[in-house]
């Protein structure tokens, strides 16, 4: 059989016009707002209509500790929302959009795989319907307003050594994190330390990503908290009068986005901040208005569960009201033998006895994602490598969690290849969702919440702060900050803040070393160890191979 890249089967395959997806969701044309043919928003007025409808039932993917194996999470989320329609169920998928850093870094795009993709792949990987540069403006746009307070006079007394509000851009860039502005003299302002953050890790992303209307949106990011006079007073989006221009620049980007996949299941794709350092999911409008159209609603949480799956729950699902009727928890072969000491070179050689260390991950995900309440279900997303004896060690692991393992071949068969997984996903929804139990409840000191995170999630036998961190929960707190959930910012490839301590460790510090106010968003986040709200490129980023062909097409996207 010829190999086809990912851009290859997307590019062969033949989409329908938006329209006719629409009208699947009972969207008449009129409600879109078409960005080509194969593409649209869906208008303001037409969500405002879905209120009193009943919602369908949310099935929530996420997956074991991310491998340079892969584990194929949006591809399974896609595949899943095939198969479900393919078995007569009427189904939509909420996935996240793609950032521009990790397209031309390392991880590449995030359009699912193989016969298991939303389409077009290569618009939705890069400019899409511009609304991560709509994020970028209007996080600029406040960034330029609070330099031109100080420049003209200074009313609001802001003192530029507290000055918590950096820049954003979309792109990995390791030179930004730590700048000065406003050198060259008195017409260029005052000189300032400040630095970049990507536009996924942009309070405005996650303002955009959690509200549900505009006006919500507006009073978000009026809440959004720049910096603190020099008599320590909290300064705000709204003291700068930016909250309005701000809602403005993203007054299209807050509509959802409906493509489709391969098969031609409607895909709503909105919103894009990162689990490692922000709260990992798609918007809260996008997955309501998808819930109201739709009988079956498949959506992902960012990389592997302790951090993705964590803050669906106690993020979004507490801010939006949510509960998951299902949890599919996905895992390949090759990353299990990753995580049980195979090398990269070696993967395509059968190990079982790593599969089986491996999977001390995978059970431990399993066990962090029951105490929310929801089943769980675990998916083996096929390689065509992967022997029956290495299959056999993850059924029999996830059997001795009385914990189905079911394998799925997605990849290159599509939905036919995930029928299997899609029956057992119904079977397990059935009924009423069953409780949803958060992490910590709203009354839990902020310092406590974090604390539980790591040791119940990480399970970590040790928290410490940086000087002075607990001193500023507890100021916080007396703001009356102290009811927020946490966002934890730390690496995604360990349970631990080492990325390279794979597996399933315990006993662990997780050092929490900053911690930033969202009281916009409505979350306290939290920076454990050396991850960077600005990564960088990697040594060979995918940049070095993405380019135009003799006839125009893009190529080396993937």
């Amino acid at each position: 059989m010829t190999y086809r890249s990912d851009i290859e089967i997307a590019r062969a395959a033949i989409p329908l016009p938006i329209g006719q997806i629409g009208t699947r969701l009972g969207i008449d044309p009129d409600d879109l707002i078409p960005y080509g043919r194969d593409k649209a928003k869906i208008s303001r007025s037409f969500i405002d209509t879905l209120s009193g409808r009943p919602d369908g039932k949310l099935v929530l993917v996420t997956a074991i500790s991310p491998t340079p194996a892969g584990e194929g999470k949006t591809t399974t989320t896609v595949g899943l929302g095939d198969g479900l329609n393919a078995i007569g169920r009427r189904a939509a998928i909420c996935i996240r959009e793609a950032s521009l850093g990790p397209c031309f870094g390392s991880k590449g795009g995030a359009a699912g795989g193989g016969m298991a993709q939303v389409i077009p792949m290569e618009d939705m990987n890069l400019h899409f319907t511009g609304d991560f540069h709509a994020i970028t403006s209007a996080h600029n746009l406040l960034s330029a307003m609070i330099d031109n307070h100080v420049y003209w006079g200074n009313r609001l007394d802001i003192d530029l050594r507290r000055t918590t509000w950096r820049r954003a851009m979309d792109m990995n860039d390791r030179a930004l994190r730590q700048v000065t502005a406003g050198l060259g003299g008195v017409p260029n302002g005052f000189p300032a330390q400040t630095g970049f953050d990507i536009t996924v890790a942009s309070e405005v992303m996650a303002c955009l990503c959690l509200a549900d209307s505009l006006g919500d949106l507006r009073q978000r990011l009026g809440r959004i908290i720049v910096g603190y006079s020099r008599d320590r007073r909290a300064i705000t989006a709204a003291d700068l009068k930016a909250s309005g221009a701000m809602t403005v620049l993203l007054r299209d980007a807050m509509q959802p986005n409906l493509v489709q996949t391969i098969e031609h299941s409607p895909a709503f794709v909105h919103g894009g901040p990162f689990a490692n350092i922000a709260h990992g999911c798609n918007s809260v409008i996008a997955t309501r208005t998808a819930l109201k159209l739709a009988d079956y609603v498949v959506t992902e949480a960012g990389f592997g569960a302790d951090l993705g799956a964590e803050k669906f729950m106690d993020i979004k699902c507490r801010k939006a009201g949510l509960a998951p009727s299902c949890i599919v928890l996905v895992a390949t072969i090759r990353a299990l033998k990753m995580g049980g000491g195979v090398s990269r070179s070696e993967l395509g050689r059968e190990d079982a006895a790593a599969v089986q260390r491996g999977c001390a991950n995978l059970v431990r995900h399993v066990e962090n994602l029951r105490a929310f309440g929801p089943p769980v279900i675990v998916a083996i997303n096929h390689f065509a490598g992967d022997t029956d004896a290495e299959i056999a060690v993850v059924q029999d692991e996830a059997a001795a969690l009385e914990c189905e393992a079911i394998l799925c071949r997605h990849w290159a068969e599509g939905s036919a290849g995930i029928a299997d997984l899609a029956r057992r996903v119904v079977a397990l929804s059935e009924g009423d969702p069953p409780a949803l139990r958060l992490l910590y409840p709203d009354d839990l000191p902020l310092a406590a919440k974090i604390e539980t995170i790591a040791t119940q999630v990480y399970r970590a036998g040790e928290v410490t702060f940086a000087p002075g961190l607990r001193e500023q929960l507890a100021r916080w707190e007396e703001a009356g900050f102290g009811h927020l959930p946490i966002c934890m910012a730390k690496t995604q490839y360990s349970f631990s803040t080492d990325p390279d301590l794979r597996g399933a460790p315990q006993g662990h510090t997780v050092p929490v070393r900053e911690v930033r106010l969202a009281a916009g968003a409505g979350f306290v986040v939290a920076i454990c160890g050396d991850i960077m709200t600005m990564p960088g490129l990697p040594r060979i980023p995918a940049a070095e191979t993405i380019g135009l062909d003799a006839a125009g097409r893009i190529e080396g996207l993937f």
